[in-house]
């Protein structure tokens, strides 16, 4: 929020933050920031000023949402922009279940972008890359980002 904010001042923001903790501290950091404590499935993207964004972006929530609740996920980020979708996830070409701390069924990589190309036929890619650990600018786990546009 705070590099968007840097990037584009100005611009009005809005987070759907699961953890009470996170959500809190985002307030306090960023009061200018639309904050939603809730769930993307308990989300409702009718209280965002005229329903829809310039950019909806999501990052390290799909890998942890269980595969049956993805498609609402999908239609909730589709909704809730007019014009770009920037999903940051793990990726991988076929869905796949990973150990994370322990749990084997809290992380599920898959091709998220495809998912959602496939789904709404007005969506097309715009540009995709990766994000690199020892990237030595900007060290973050290993995602893969891809910038959708609703034409």
């Amino acid at each position: 929020m705070q590099a968007l904010s840097l990037l584009y001042p100005g611009i009005v923001r809005y987070a759907v933050e699961i953890n009470s903790l996170a959500a809190t501290r985002l307030k306090e950091s960023s009061p200018d920031v639309g904050v939603f404590n809730c769930s993307i499935a308990e989300f409702n993207q009718d209280l965002i000023r005229d329903g829809t964004c310039d950019l909806a972006l999501i990052k390290g929530v799909l890998i942890h949402l269980n595969p049956d609740q993805l498609d609402l996920a999908y239609q909730k980020l589709y909704d809730s922009t007019f014009k770009y979708i920037l999903i940051c996830e793990y990726y991988n070409p076929k869905p796949d279940v990973v150990n994370y701390r322990g749990h084997a069924d809290r992380l599920f990589r898959r091709d998220f972008a495809g998912e959602m190309l496939d789904k709404f036929n007005d969506l097309r890619l715009l540009d995709y890359g990766f994000v690199y650990h020892r990237d030595p600018s900007f060290p973050q786990d290993d995602f893969t980002w891809f910038l959708l546009d609703k034409s």
